[in-house]
């Protein structure tokens, strides 16, 4: 049971209060509910661009770094199409240090043509090096947009093309931040050995004085029910083929999301799972295959991924894939096999709670779900889940007409 308290300032920022007497280190962690789905397609690549540009240097701090690193600290961000988060981790005597910090950035983020012309050369490079340059670093630039027609999920974080990092204005840039970078659409987690009294003294001081701006309203087109089969078939300079299969899911606030989550483990987690023990060590069809959740906060997918054996060819291997899903729409899982799943979930789950930078996120994420108290809650959704609800939704997920499928081949 982790318990925290909750508070909200004047311009609408959420903060939470984790009190951990245990750790000598605090947790500060914000979250802003921006992702790359609040992009336009014309202009993508700007939420991970922002990410960025954060570390650029504020009004009064032109360097993010140096004062978090002298008071004994370190920080990182990351951004997916749904959220952008901050985080900081640094000893408990020294947290005003990132209280003064994360809250000029997010009140007076330097915009300067420097900063802006080095973030955009790092995201550049990033984009060549990990997207256009790797192998098999394509993957998710051509399956979102087979996957999605309509929902902004059809483009990866790091955005649709090079070209609209390279053509980003200033006055782009600052439009992005005032729209989205307002105290009230944050959520801030403070996790340690701290009070609420000492948080909300802090929060108030730092964040208190800034203004909130004009709200944004998410408005994004909602993506048509999948009735056929997609295909896709690349060859590229990669050492061996690739299977790549994606299916329409739930929401992460649908009941169902627990259902796919925990499909996903009958399949790949660990080396007795299906995937592994029937069509790995068994049969030797592949060298590796995996199945995993996008875990969207709109509808996400179901993936598989994986790589055949040297003289299995794609077909054979998409055939194998596809029988073993039918089977689970087919025949009820075992209850030993199904609580064999339950209790590998529950020592990961007690296992994350552990470290008290996992806490403050996931309280962050789970307040942006809408209620914070959710993280207590998340085991009964797979402790109750039965052989017959993960067969029904076996029937549901893994239709045929609701995949996409990338066959990527290696040149001969």
């Amino acid at each position: 049971m982790i318990k925290f308290e909750k508070f909200t300032l004047e311009n609408g920022l959420t903060v939470i209060v984790h009190e951990d007497k245990t750790t000598p280190i605090v947790a500060f962690n914000i979250l802003y509910d921006v992702g790359a789905r609040d992009e336009d397609e014309s202009r993508t690549g700007f939420a991970h661009l922002f990410e960025h540009l954060m570390f650029g240097g504020s009004a009064n701090i032109p360097n993010f770094d140096s004062p978090l690193q002298n008071a004994g600290g370190s920080s990182n961000a990351f951004t997916s199409n749904d959220v952008t988060n901050y985080y900081d981790t640094l000893p408990v005597q020294n947290l005003e240090t990132a209280f003064w910090l994360e809250s000029d950035r997010l009140n007076q983020l330097a915009f300067t043509d420097k900063s802006l012309e080095v973030q955009r050369s790092v995201v550049i490079e990033e984009f060549k090096q990990n997207y256009l340059n790797q192998p098999y670093g394509d993957v998710w630039l051509l399956l979102r947009p087979l996957a999605y027609k309509n929902h902004p999920y059809k483009w990866a974080t790091i955005g649709k093309e090079i070209e609209h990092i390279e053509d980003a204005t200033m006055e782009d840039v600052k439009s992005f931040f005032h729209k989205h970078y307002t105290p009230q659409n944050g959520i801030l987690c403070v996790a340690g050995n701290v009070t609420v009294e000492q948080v909300k003294e802090l929060s108030q001081k730092w964040f208190g004085p800034i203004k909130s701006r004009e709200n944004y309203i998410r408005e994004l087109p909602i993506e048509p029910k999948q009735t056929e089969l997609r295909k896709l078939e690349v060859e590229r300079d990669v050492p061996s083929d690739a299977l790549y299969m994606t299916f329409h899911m739930a929401s992460r606030m649908d009941k169902r999301f627990y259902l796919a989550d925990m499909l996903s483990d009958v399949l790949s987690r660990g080396k007795s799972s299906r995937f592994t023990k029937r069509l790995v060590l068994e049969k030797h069809l592949f060298t590796e295959l995996d199945a995993f959740i996008t875990g969207s906060s709109d509808a996400g997918l179901f993936v598989v991924s994986g790589k055949p054996m040297d003289g299995v060819s794609l077909e054979k291997a998409y055939a194998e894939v596809r029988l073993e899903l039918e089977i689970l729409q087919k025949e009820l899982i075992t209850e030993y096999e199904l609580q064999k799943i339950k209790n590998k979930m529950e020592s990961i789950n007690v296992f994350g709670e552990m470290s008290i930078l996992n806490k403050a996120m996931n309280l962050c994420s789970f307040e942006l779900l809408g209620d914070a108290g959710m993280i207590n809650q998340q085991m009964d959704n797979y402790i109750n889940i039965t052989p017959t609800d993960l067969q029904e939704e076996a029937k549901k997920i893994f239709k045929e007409e609701n995949s996409s499928v990338l066959f990527y081949k290696a040149k001969k």
